[in-house]
């Protein structure tokens, strides 16, 4: 191997006190920040290596293990390549542990959910530049000349020597041996040169504790920014939380989990009354890495069913495509439009398009849509309707009913339909926006002892929705409510940082024992 530089060699030296110091404070950051974990990142592993990944994050004492070793091995590698101790120990520490890294979460096409970045990158990313730069180090192996390991390994000389000047001594000049005084100075000299990045940790620690002291102040002052639910595309944290996971349950073949995750929300549609933002701001919240960590943390607590309208297949498929999870969905089939006075309007051909639509991407169930069967058992459009639930069993697809009106299922009983379960709303009516003389989208089952008594008779699976009342009453009342009062799934539009509360919520309910007059169907 040829000399190197002084200068040469100096540069190299100040790339590894740069990659330790970056090893140096990922590791620091994370061991002073309250309740880290790696599950977050290995839980958006989604490459040919993620059950391994999935699997150490779901293991309580494996993570514990594996988040130590984390931390610690970043902090330990950090400050030896700081002060060039152990620097090949190092250098084959940092590589594993940066490989392991890189192939969780690799930078190739369709593979970048959820994945925080400072950039945009392409198979090459800065786990992938690091591993090289410190490979740089193993080929070049600096400590022996500025580092500590220059006092412990004395009895081999330096791979790497700087270049003597040629000009410094001519070939028939005498090698004199140095005096006392001269050697006292090379040996302090050396000294200092063995000890030349110590320094540079003292400046590290200075920056280190005024980080600190922001950190702080940000905590006392600025609690939202650090808390906010936005921060954060798949909350871990809070998955920490979870009591267990949502039981399942059969239907027409089907496993489906007590509490179904409702899609409205993540489709942009909220029931705002008269806060006309607030429909925009849902929208602008769930942008597509939003929707796609708010499945993958649904499916974290056990919900295996999302339902949802057929806006949303697209999505599903590509969720399901890049190897995210296989959540699986329930269609909601709307015939129903809104003509220019607002009223409702029905396109028939758009109705079936849509259902193609749900089963040609692979829904599990299609059910005819609330409104939408009020709407065609009330305008005589029974045909129509008959014919829509005739091509979903023509297909081998399970077929459920909705209905807002308790009428209207009493007109399917008495039509001779039979289908594979009942989507019915289910809430009472103690909040004070029900109680308004007049309907404006702030009640969803009118006449709720009355559903409860008709339900109670129906030998079919029974999904109740609108149980919160579009967010007018408080999850635990609603959910234990509706399971009381007959239901054997409830549907619930969940935000990401409500989920595990109300998965926890469902739970206790589920496990304390359900008292209520209807058995389960399922």
């Amino acid at each position: 191997m040829k000399n190197l530089s002084n200068k040469q060699l100096n540069f190299v030296v100040v790339l590894r006190v740069v990659v330790g110091w970056h090893f140096l404070y990922e590791g620091l950051s994370k061991l002073f920040t309250p309740g880290w974990s790696s599950a977050e990142f290995l839980f958006l592993s989604n490459w040919w290596f993620a059950p391994f990944y999935h699997w150490i994050a779901e293991t309580p004492t494996v993570l514990a293990v594996a988040d130590f070793l984390n931390v610690w091995g970043l902090i330990l590698i950090g400050l030896a390549l700081f002060i060039g101790l152990f620097e090949r120990v190092a250098v084959i520490s940092g590589v594993a542990l940066l490989i392991m890294y890189y192939f969780a979460n690799p930078p190739f096409v369709g593979n970048d959910f959820g994945v925080q970045t400072e950039g945009n990158y392409l198979i090459v990313n800065k786990n992938m530049i690091e591993v090289f730069a410190l490979l740089i180090f193993w080929v070049i192996p600096t400590s022996k000349y500025i580092g500590i390991d220059k006092f412990i390994s004395r009895k081999k000389e330096p791979k790497i020597m700087p270049l003597v000047n040629k000009t410094d001594r001519t070939e028939n000049e005498p090698k004199t041996e140095p005096t006392a005084k001269e050697s006292e100075h090379l040996k302090r000299r050396e000294l200092l040169k063995g000890l030349a990045t110590i320094p540079v940790l003292g400046v590290f620690g200075v920056a280190l504790y005024r980080q600190r002291k922001w950190d702080s102040w940000e905590d006392k002052n600025l609690v939202d920014a650090k808390t906010s639910a936005s921060t954060k595309s798949f909350n871990s944290v809070a998955l920490k939380q979870l009591k267990q996971k949502i039981p399942t349950t059969t239907v027409a073949g089907h496993e489906y989990s007590r509490l179904i995750l409702g899609g409205n929300l993540l489709s942009g549609w909220a029931h705002s009354r008269d806060l006309l933002y607030v429909s925009q701001l849902v929208k602008a919240y769930h942008n597509k890495d939003r929707i796609f960590s708010t499945l993958l943390l649904a499916e974290k607590c056990g919900i295996n069913t999302l339902l949802t309208n057929p806006v949303l297949c697209s999505l599903i498929t590509e969720y399901w495509k890049r190897g995210i999870g296989d959540i699986q969905f329930i269609s909601d089939c709307a015939g129903l439009d809104y003509d220019d006075k607002g009223a409702h309007a029905s396109q028939f051909d758009v109705f079936l398009d849509r259902i193609k639509l749900a089963i040609d991407s692979g829904a599990a169930a299609c059910y005819i849509q609330g409104e939408t069967a009020d709407y065609y058992l009330q305008n005589g459009k029974r045909d129509d309707l008959e014919k829509a639930m005739q091509y979903v069993t023509d297909r081998n697809v399970s077929l459920g009913i909705g209905a807002h009106r308790i009428e209207t299922i009493q007109t399917c009983v008495e039509n001779g339909y039979n289908p594979d379960f009942w989507m019915k709303t289910l809430h009472d009516h103690n909040y004070w926006s029900a109680r308004h003389p007049e309907w404006h989208d702030n009640m969803y089952c009118f006449k709720p002892s009355e559903t409860i008594k008709y339900m109670e008779s129906l030998p079919q699976p029974w999904i109740a929705f609108k149980v919160m009342a579009a967010g007018a009453i408080q999850p635990k009342e609603a959910f234990n409510y509706a399971f009381q009062n007959g239901a054997d799934f409830i549907c619930a539009g969940m935000y990401d940082f409500q989920m595990v509360e109300d998965v926890n919520i469902v739970n206790d309910i589920l496990m304390g024992g359900v008292k209520r007059k209807r058995p389960w169907i399922v």
